[in-house]
């Protein structure tokens, strides 16, 4: 089940702690990220502290991101295992954050990955 626009405008309008909760769900049920790409890669967010890699738990989330100076962007997915396997070192090594599920007027919740990565895994069976 995909986000529909009425229930994705009440989901943009949650905390950034709920997005973040929203997102991680999501993640778990559809098995990918997705951020946005244009032609010079990723793009990125910088806020006082922290250069971000932005991050949402839908197709249609992210392509809301993607206006004004965006515009030239796409949604990129990216499946988990791989952003467990080289996404985070990768981001870790380059010291990036990751801004969780942004909205237009909020950032939301900004992490290291390896905070995301630890609510992802799946969970050991004992």
């Amino acid at each position: 089940m995909s986000t529909n626009e009425k229930s994705l405008k009440q989901i943009t309008q949650l905390t950034p702690e709920a997005r973040y909760d929203f997102l991680v769900k999501q993640v778990k049920d559809h098995q990918n990220l997705w951020t946005l790409q244009d032609s010079n890669g990723c793009v990125m967010l910088t806020t006082d502290e922290e250069d971000c890699i932005p991050m949402w738990p839908s197709e249609e989330a992210a392509a809301l991101w993607a206006v004004d100076d965006w515009k030239d962007c796409q949604p990129l997915a990216i499946p988990l295992t791989e952003w467990l396997e080289r996404w985070v070192p990768g981001m870790q090594d380059d010291e990036l954050h990751v801004a969780v599920f942004p909205v237009q007027d909020d950032l939301g919740v900004v992490i290291p990955p390896f905070e995301l990565e630890s609510r992802l895994e799946p969970k050991q069976q004992h």
